[in-house]
């Protein structure tokens, strides 16, 4: 691989399946359940409700897996980078048993789903580690393997692993799986809609009226009547519980290339070192290779240089993988819930039929199957051992973990007000293919040079609660340090929580 990386699209959106785009919504309808969101969350809760009985409209803003679960690294585990000892101490050993079974039964409920749709989506078994290469971080990772083993999971600690250089320790997690995301979710649509569920993509939802029953607005007009509504939109796109001050976006960079098969590192590995590294491999048409997975630099939205964050982690791929042949680079982005679990279930306090599915903490796969099951059982009124646990109206565990929350929306202010005073560069000092928040006869905008020159202007206002927007020269795309939002050079919204478009200026 070498440092001059070039962003494509992700292997598992560029090999998988083709097909012509559902139609959007365009007429009112009415079901027994809206959901909104059609990645892993949503459309493994739109699955299990189609197979309880339940009549299902999903309604997606682009195509089916193709916003945060198509850029994932795709892999299912239950070891969570470091997070045992910590619910084992603010959660009580319970509390993190109960987190390794719900996410242990999502994977293995997914496993069954595979076998009995006959799935080919590269389903892989393998072991899963969190490494570290410094000897003052094992007592650290020895607590975590203890915490693991104790929450009931087939955890130890071990000092040998299948990475092409030494580490110091490392948690092992046998018996986890890797595979072709896209793929299995694409299965699971079709599968859906042969029950009877519908989905509509290019269907952005901009209005929710909560009652009974419930009424999800669309931008184009058209109105969804249903008893029950999720929301499984990554970041909330709706706030009703405060949710926004709880959650902070995160972003992060992914390079992929392909190695001999001789080479397979032989396992799932990360580490939260080095500003986070995760490596794995995916099989090839050519069994004579596999792809590298590369995984790491993450950071907040909208600041810093991600050219030199891709350059970073090519690097370190050069470093440890010599000769690897890169074909891939791209991003992905994380939500993290300050107080360690996501928040699946009932929107807010008063909430008796809108449910939501967010705080995925990088870890959205395994996550995303827990949601679908357990936000199923919510809407079926059945009882689920670990609702109490994700339940997002909890306030325990967010005033114990408070200073999370302060550091949060203290980066947020931050944001709002220093952003704002931030020296501007004049319009003429854009080179092609850059982009900067310039300010032109008195007022601020976002404006981008394209390759021809031709300059490209919006609003720098980002439409969700009004954060200035920074650009990301790597991606060519606003984004806002704030809560997430990513925008094109157009304006268009790439990712939420905004729903509409940066307004267009003229220069």
């Amino acid at each position: 691989m070498t440092q001059n990386v070039q962003v494509s699209d992700s292997y598992w959106l560029q090999t998988a399946p083709g097909g012509a785009p559902r139609p959007a919504l365009a007429e009112d309808l009415d079901v027994d359940v809206a959901v909104i969101g059609a990645g892993v969350a949503g459309l493994s809760a739109a699955w299990e409700l189609t197979r309880a009985g339940r009549s299902v409209a999903v309604l997606e803003a682009g195509r089916v897996a193709a916003g945060v679960t198509g850029y994932t690294s795709a892999k299912l585990t239950v070891l969570h980078t470091l997070v045992y000892d910590r619910l084992r101490r603010t959660r009580g050993p319970e509390g993190a048993r109960l987190y390794a079974r719900s996410q242990s039964e999502a994977i293995e409920h997914a496993a069954g789903i595979v076998a009995e749709l006959g799935i080919d989506c590269d389903w892989e078994t393998r072991d899963a580690y969190t490494y570290v290469r410094d000897p003052g971080r094992v007592d650290e990772l020895r607590a975590e393997a203890a915490a693991a083993e104790e929450a009931g999971l087939p955890a130890s600690f071990v000092t040998e692993t299948g990475l092409p250089f030494p580490v110091a320790g490392a948690v092992k997690v046998t018996g986890q799986a890797q595979f072709h995301p896209v793929k299995y979710l694409l299965a699971l649509a079709a599968d859906l809609e042969a029950r009877g569920g519908r989905i509509f993509e290019g269907t952005t939802v901009q209005g929710l009226d909560e009652g009974e029953p419930c009424r999800v607005r669309t931008e184009a007009g058209a109105t969804v009547t249903a008893r029950d509504v999720v929301v499984a939109t990554h970041y909330p796109i709706f706030d009703r519980a405060l949710l926004f001050a709880r959650l902070s976006p995160r972003r992060e960079l992914v390079v992929a290339g392909t190695v001999e098969a001789d080479r397979d590192v032989d396992g799932m590995y990360i580490t939260p070192e080095e500003n986070t590294r995760s490596v794995r491999t995916a099989p090839l048409a050519d069994a004579g290779r596999r792809l590298l997975v590369v995984t790491g630099e993450h950071f907040t939205p909208g600041t810093g240089d991600t050219r030199e964050r891709f350059a970073r982690l090519a690097a370190w791929a050069d470093e440890h993988f010599p000769g690897v042949e890169r074909t891939h680079a791209w991003a992905t982005q994380d939500i993290d819930p300050t107080d360690t679990v996501p928040m699946v279930g009932p929107l807010h306090p008063g909430a008796h039929h809108t449910y939501v599915a967010t705080g995925f903490g990088g870890w959205g796969l395994s996550g995303g199957m827990m949601a679908g099951r357990l936000l199923t059982a919510q809407i079926t009124r059945e009882e689920c051992a670990w609702s109490g646990l994700y339940d997002p109206r909890r306030l325990r565990t967010a005033v114990r973990e408070a200073p999370a929350l302060l550091k949060t929306q203290a980066e947020v202010a931050r944001h709002f007000v220093g952003d704002r005073l931030r020296p501007t560069p004049p319009v003429e000092a854009l080179p092609p293919g850059e982009g900067a928040v310039v300010r032109a006869g008195g007022d601020r905008l976002a404006v981008y040079r394209d390759e021809e020159g031709a300059l490209h202007a919006v609003s720098p206002r980002c439409t969700h609660l009004g954060c200035l927007v920074d650009f990301n020269a790597a991606e060519r795309a606003w984004e806002c340090p704030c809560h997430g939002s990513r925008f094109g050079t157009d304006g268009r919204v790439l990712e939420g929580p905004a729903t509409k478009p940066l307004e267009r200026r003229e220069i």
